[in-house]
């Protein structure tokens, strides 16, 4: 009985030390202490892009005639071949405007050049092209998840009225040092997704007086939050400053929540490594709004001295901002969750080692938040243009806000719960376990005083 009951201990006692320890990094993370990023936890390292858990399978066709329909309820996942161009189809009402992300993934360790990709178009029913977008992995010659945006909006020329359209994915392939290696399938990730209409009209002048010089960095101490590897796992970020380990090839996502009138400044530093030699767009930083549409990227050189790339200043979130001219302010359209994604180069490896790298991201919102339009329906995703408190909450424990550790890290974030308080509860949890009846330590009590009872 002894030994069952000293196994059942030990047993009791690891677990307990795990969840304790878990709890303790989650509250150091909470409350702005240092913590092993989770990536390096056990020296291993996230894998490739994560696809949308639940994503549906679907196959895209050569012609239009049998295209698979998509549903903006759900996200897809497909494949695209060498030199490929695939139809998707979608019905559409009249009122609403539509997107569609679709996310190329290379395989791991594909040789790119700087002009392969993808092109994204939708169509109308009569081959009628309402928007084309493309995607290219750059200078940085190192292959990457990139996304580009078909989209149909109400209100212009071409392409009005419900009724089907298509989607037209097309690979993008050079010769050269792709030539070989990309002959392999590369995966898709297709997001559909509509915005209704208004209620009521309002203004189609985008705002034009907004501050765009660039403010001064955040100080600080970096706090540590590794990133997704997909947009569904996108980790929730807040102002501050932030740090990060990445591996040569490896791409992190992450999202920050902005409501109607709020506006975003962000800027990634690679820090410094021994090495001698330059990398080209070493590091990427890119800026996706709610429905995946690119807004804006930065790239620095990097020489193994510690060096910052940041996006160029953006206008706060407004609807009107749709009706401008430039691709930057049209992107920041609606409230929802913007993407940050960090990419760091292949190339690196070969001057400056394998890594891992730190990196600092530098996240700073300002504006006057207020409230958004009134839309004639729902969104679909409902959720994707609305800021919620669970939201907002996220981004003080690094997760999505929906299983009882996060309920838990929400209240010491919100509540203000001080490091001084964390090690309280950490030490309290191992007092507890101390007392618990079949503890060693309760063992050898019990059996002390049962040897000074016999000696009396």
């Amino acid at each position: 009985m002894r030994g069952r009951g000293r196994t059942a201990w030990a047993g009791w006692r690891v677990v307990t030390a795990r969840r304790a320890v878990s709890v303790l990094l989650g509250l150091c993370a909470a409350v702005g202490l240092p913590a092993v990023a989770p990536a390096a936890v056990g020296g291993a390292w996230p894998g490739p892009y994560a696809f949308t858990p639940g994503a549906r399978t679907v196959t895209g066709t050569e012609s239009t005639a049998h295209a698979a329909l998509l549903d903006p309820r759900h996200t897809y996942r497909s494949s695209l071949p060498r030199g490929g161009r695939l139809y998707y189809r979608l019905r559409l009402a009249a009122q609403d405007t539509a997107y569609v992300p679709v996310t190329a993934v290379p395989p791991t360790g594909t040789a790119v050049s700087a002009t392969d990709g993808i092109r994204v178009s939708l169509r109308d029913a009569d081959g009628t092209s309402c928007s084309y977008a493309s995607a290219r992995f750059g200078a940085g010659l190192s292959p990457r998840p990139v996304t580009a945006l078909g989209q149909r909006e109400t209100g212009k020329a071409l392409c009005q009225g419900g009724g089907t359209y298509y989607v037209l994915v097309e690979r993008l392939d050079a010769g050269g040092s792709g030539a070989v290696a990309s002959a392999e399938r590369w995966g898709l990730e297709i997001a559909p997704a509509t915005e209704p209409g208004l209620a009521r009209a309002g203004t189609t002048t985008p705002p034009r007086n907004w501050d765009s010089a660039t403010p001064e960095p955040l100080g600080g101490r970096p706090r540590d939050r590794s990133g997704g590897t997909g947009f569904a796992g996108a980790r929730p970020l807040g102002p501050g400053v932030w740090r990060t380990a990445l591996a040569p090839g490896e791409t992190r996502f992450y999202k920050v929540p902005l409501d109607w009138g709020r506006r975003l400044y962000a800027s990634a530093e690679l820090g410094s490594a021994p090495g001698h030699g330059y990398v080209g767009s070493a590091l990427n930083l890119s800026l996706y709004n709610p429905v995946r549409g690119a807004v804006e990227d930065a790239s620095l050189g990097y020489t193994g001295a510690a060096k910052p790339a940041a996006l160029p200043p953006l206008p706060p979130v407004e609807y009107a901002n749709r009706y401008a001219v430039q691709a930057a302010v049209t992107s920041v359209r609606f409230a929802g969750e913007y993407y940050l994604v960090l990419h760091l180069s292949t190339q690196l490896s070969r001057t400056f080692g394998q890594g891992p790298f730190e990196v600092t991201l530098r996240v700073r919102v300002d504006g006057q938040a207020h409230a958004g339009p009134a839309y004639a329906g729902r969104a679909v995703p409902e959720d994707l243009f609305t800021i919620t408190g669970r939201d907002r909450a996220a981004v003080f424990t690094g997760g999505a806000g929906g299983g009882g550790g996060d309920r838990v890290m929400r209240l010491v974030a919100v509540g203000g719960i001080g490091s001084g308080t964390a090690l309280l509860l950490f030490l309290g949890g191992w007092t507890v376990t101390s007392r618990w009846p079949g503890s060693p330590s309760r063992a050898r009590a019990r059996d002390r005083d049962r040897d000074r009872a016999r000696a009396r």
